[in-house]
C-alpha cells in the first residue's frame, strides 16, 4: 500500500489518506491535473469480493473516474508484468507495471482473460501500413502465418491477437500495430455495469439516506456501504459532487472516518457534509447537517444551498 502512494506521490499526484476508519472497497484517491483515480490494493486479486467490485466501480462511476486493482497475484498463481488482468470487471495489475505506467508513461500492450493472453491490433495501422506496403489481406495472413480472414478480423476490430501473432505483425510491417490498455482511463462501458448495482445499495440503506434519495431523485445518486462515505451526489449543472457522511450515535471511529472523508472531498474537489442525528458534533471543518434539518430540505437546491 505505502509502495502505491509512494508512486502516485512521486508521479506528482495528490493523494488522500488511507481509508482505515471502516471496511473500504477502496484503499485511496489520488489526483493530477483533472485526473482522478480510485485504487484497491489487493495482494490476491481473486479474493476481490463482487460486493467490493460493484461498490468501487458505482464510487468511480459517480465521479466519472478509473478504478484499478493492484496485486502480486490470483489464487497463487503470480500476475505477470506489463499485463492488464481484471476482476469483476476491475482492471488489475502489478506494482511494476504500475510503476511504469505512471512514472514513465508505458502502457501496457497484453490482457489476460481465463482463455489465456491476447492482444488487441489497432486495425487503421494495420490497413494503411499493408496499403501503404502494396500488400493484399492474403500476402500479409502469409507472412505472419495465419488466415486471411483473421488479417480483415484485425483491421474491422472483430479479432484479437496471440501475443505470438501481434509480434509477428510488428515484425513482418516494420510498425507497432498493438494497441496499448490505457489504465489511467475510465472504460467506456462503466456506467452500465454500475446502475443496476447502484439502485440496490439505494434501496438497501437507513431511513435518513432515504429521505435524501427521494428528494434528489432528478440527480445521480450512489449510496455505499464499505468506503468512508455513505452517498454521493452528482449536480451536472452546477459542476458539483457532494459525497455525504452518516453519523452512527455509538461509533468510535467517527472523528478518523470524519478526517477520511474531508481527505477524498479536497482531492476530488467534492464538496463533504456529514449527517448527525443529535450526537455531539465533530471538531473539523466539515459541514454538518443534523436529521432534522434533512426533513426540512425539500429538494436538490435546499442540500445544495446548506451545503454552501
Amino acid at each position: 500500500m505505502r509502495a502505491a502512494e509512494s508512486t502516485l506521490r512521486e508521479a506528482g499526484y495528490v493523494v488522500s489518506e488511507l481509508c482505515r476508519s471502516r471496511p473500504s472497497c477502496f484503499d485511496l484517491v489520488a489526483r493530477k491535473c483533472e485526473s482522478i483515480i480510485f485504487i484497491r490494493v489487493q495482494p490476491d486479486i481473486g479474493s476481490l469480493s463482487t460486493n467490493d467490485s460493484a461498490e468501487l466501480k458505482a464510487i468511480s462511476e459517480s465521479f466519472s473516474a478509473p478504478c484499478l486493482l493492484i496485486g502480486e497475484g490470483a489464487r497463487e498463481k503470480p500476475l505477470q508484468d506489463d499485463t492488464v488482468y481484471t476482476r469483476h470487471d476491475v482492471l488489475a495489475i502489478t506494482p511494476r507495471t504500475f510503476g511504469n505506467v505512471v512514472l514513465h508513461g508505458i502502457r501496457p500492450l497484453i490482457q489476460a482473460n481465463p482463455g489465456g493472453y491476447y492482444v488487441e491490433i489497432d486495425g487503421e495501422s494495420l490497413k494503411r501500413r499493408r496499403q501503404e506496403l502494396g500488400l493484399s489481406a492474403g500476402e500479409v495472413a502469409e507472412m505472419v502465418s495465419t488466415s486471411r480472414r483473421t488479417i480483415y478480423g484485425y483491421e474491422r476490430g472483430m479479432a484479437k491477437a496471440s501475443v505470438t501473432g501481434a509480434y509477428n505483425l510488428i515484425w513482418a510491417l516494420g510498425i507497432p500495430v498493438a494497441k496499448s490498455v490505457n489504465i489511467l482511463e475510465k472504460p467506456e462501458n462503466q456506467r452500465k455495469s454500475c446502475v443496476l448495482t447502484t439502485a440496490k445499495l439505494m434501496l438497501a440503506r437507513n431511513r435518513i439516506l432515504s429521505k435524501i434519495l427521494r428528494r434528489c431523485v432528478r440527480y445521480h445518486i450512489t449510496a455505499v456501504k464499505r468506503a468512508p462515505f455513505d452517498f454521493v451526489i452528482s449536480v451536472p449543472e452546477e459542476r458539483m459532487r457532494i459525497i455525504g457522511g452518516i453519523a452512527n450515535r455509538k461509533e468510535p471511529e467517527l472523528d478518523r472516518r470524519v478526517d477520511e472523508i474531508l481527505s477524498v472531498s479536497r482531492v476530488t474537489r467534492a464538496r463533504p457534509i456529514l449527517i448527525t442525528e443529535g450526537q455531539q458534533q465533530p471538531e473539523k471543518n466539515i459541514r454538518c447537517i443534523s436529521s432534522e434539518d434533512v426533513s426540512r430540505i425539500k429538494n436538490t437546491k435546499d442540500l445544495i444551498a446548506s451545503v454552501r
